[in-house]
Formats: structure tokens, C-alpha cells, sequence
């Protein structure tokens, strides 16, 4: 993939915020060159390896955000006292097996077959409609009563977050997004729903850079120095990304995903227009 190195840090830029806000780093990545006519294609073989490079920098700046959280959970696995701590922490750390092992599957299965939509702005435009949609929805639909703690989530709600999250695959759709609203409708509290999505993101995509990153060192060593700088560049706007949120939701509980609902409703019909009317 041949890519001017302003297209490239704009597009790490990107990545580092839409994938930790709800409202899809893919569709994005789909949708804005098409959009600013930069001569990017989405369908070379590197694209895809490409954009998973820029994932790993995000789930770089998830791992030192949320360390002592890690630091908890893994340690929990070594730690023989048995303590509620211990085994509040080792479950929570199942529950994130539990949920990862649906969405991986579902990754390995469909790939190739999704892998066509990378190229379409105009299946991304509309599937960001549909993600908002899906957080309007949510907010809806999410359980009423006292919330739940992420440890107290039951094993086939972790898989049903887990399953939740492969719509990912879908240029359009937000995996944040979806693993916050499946975590809503589980009963946790925004802040809470927003925490677990963050610790599921790691190990989900680090796999997906483990199978990509080879491909692209492959095929374009020649821009490997732009790659990793743009890595660097995602994982520190994403960084700031996840500070900005985890603060947003621990001051908003009230219907704190309508604004990304209208974002992704509003932008989806405005690029639909632009790439199917305009920019044909």
C-alpha cells in the first residue's frame, strides 16, 4: 500500500480515537480517504495489516492505561492467597477469556469474506447509520435496577459480549460501541461497561496484529518506518482518547451514548450522500 506520509499519520490520528470512541475506527478509515480523494487502496493486500499496525498502537496505550488493572488480573493467576480479591480478579479475568475466544472465532471464520468491504465506503457509511442506531437502542434497552459490578456478569453474558463484538469486522460498526451496549444491557453502568470493552479491546487485538503484522512486512518493507511511527501515533492519540472517555463516563450515566448515536446517524447519511451522489 502506497501512502503519502500525511495520509498516514492522519489516518493513525484517526484510528486512535475511533476505535476507543463508539463510532468506528474502520468505517472511518474506509470512508475519509474516499471522501478527500487520497489516492489510498483500501483493497491492496497491505491495507488490512496496515490498519492493524495502527490497532496495536492503540492496544499499546490501553495496556499503560489500564496496568494496574492488568497487573491485578495476571497477578491473580500467581497469587495463592485465597482471598475475595483474588478471586473477584481471577474471575474477571475469565470473563475476559470468555468473551474473546466468540470474537475470535468469528474473526478467523469470516475475514477473507469480510475482507471485501474495505474496499466500499458506501456499506461503511451505512453501517455507521446502523451503529447509531444500535447505541440509541441500547441506551433503551439497557437493564433497570441497581447496576452490576464486571465481576458479577455471568458467563454467557461475557460470550454474548464476545459475540457482540465481532459485528466489528464490519467496516461501519464500532466494537467499543457494541461491547458497551451489551454491557448495558447486562446491567453495568456506563464507566463500568466502558472499562470492560477497554480490557477486552487488548488481547483481541494484539491477536489480530500476531496474523497481520507478518503480511505487511512481507509485502512492503519499504514503508516500515512510516508504519511504526504511525503505530506510535495512534497509540498516543489513543491514549488521550481513553482518558477523555473514562472520564465522560464516569461523570455521565444519563443517556451518555446519544451524542456518538447522532454522530454516527448524522456522518453516515452525510458520507452515504457524498459517495454515492457526489463523489461517483
Amino acid at each position: 500500500m502506497d501512502v503519502s506520509t500525511l495520509h498516514a499519520l492522519v489516518l493513525a490520528i484517526i484510528q486512535g480515537v475511533t476505535e476507543l470512541f463508539p463510532i468506528s475506527s474502520l468505517g472511518h478509515a474506509v470512508i475519509l480517504p474516499k471522501l478527500l480523494n487520497w489516492s489510498v487502496d483500501e483493497n491492496s493486500a497491505s491495507f488490512l495489516p496496515f490498519l492493524v499496525v495502527l490497532h496495536l498502537g492503540t492496544a499499546a496505550a490501553l495496556l499503560i492505561f489500564f496496568w494496574r488493572d492488568w497487573i491485578g488480573l495476571l497477578g491473580s493467576l500467581i497469587d495463592a492467597r485465597p482471598t475475595p480479591q483474588r478471586e473477584e480478579r481471577r474471575k474477571l479475568l475469565l470473563l475476559i477469556v470468555a468473551a474473546t475466544i466468540p470474537a475470535g472465532l468469528i474473526g478467523l471464520l469470516l475475514e477473507h469474506r469480510l475482507a471485501t468491504l474495505f474496499g466500499k465506503p458506501s456499506i461503511a457509511a451505512i453501517f455507521l447509520m446502523v451503529n447509531g442506531v444500535i447505541l440509541f437502542v441500547g441506551e433503551r434497552q439497557r437493564r433497570k435496577g441497581a447496576p452490576r459490578e464486571p465481576v458479577q456478569l455471568s458467563w454467557m453474558q461475557a460470550i454474548f459480549i464476545g459475540i457482540w463484538q465481532s459485528t466489528a469486522l464490519i467496516p461501519g460498526i464500532s466494537r467499543s460501541g457494541v461491547t458497551m451496549v451489551a454491557g448495558l444491557v447486562a446491567g453495568l453502568k456506563h464507566e463500568d461497561a466502558a472499562r470492560f470493552s477497554f480490557l477486552l479491546a487488548t488481547p483481541i487485538i494484539g491477536a489480530a496484529g500476531l496474523l497481520e503484522v507478518p503480511k505487511l512486512l512481507h509485502q512492503h518493507t519499504g514503508q516500515l518506518g512510516l508504519v511504526v511511527v504511525s503505530g506510535i501515533v495512534a497509540g498516543v492519540s489513543a491514549f488521550i482518547s481513553v482518558a477523555l472517555l473514562m472520564r465522560y463516563f464516569h461523570r455521565t450515566e444519563f443517556q451518555a451514548l446519544n451524542p456518538f448515536a447522532y454522530y454516527c446517524l448524522g456522518a453516515g447519511a452525510i458520507s452515504l450522500i457524498l459517495v454515492t451522489l457526489v463523489l461517483r
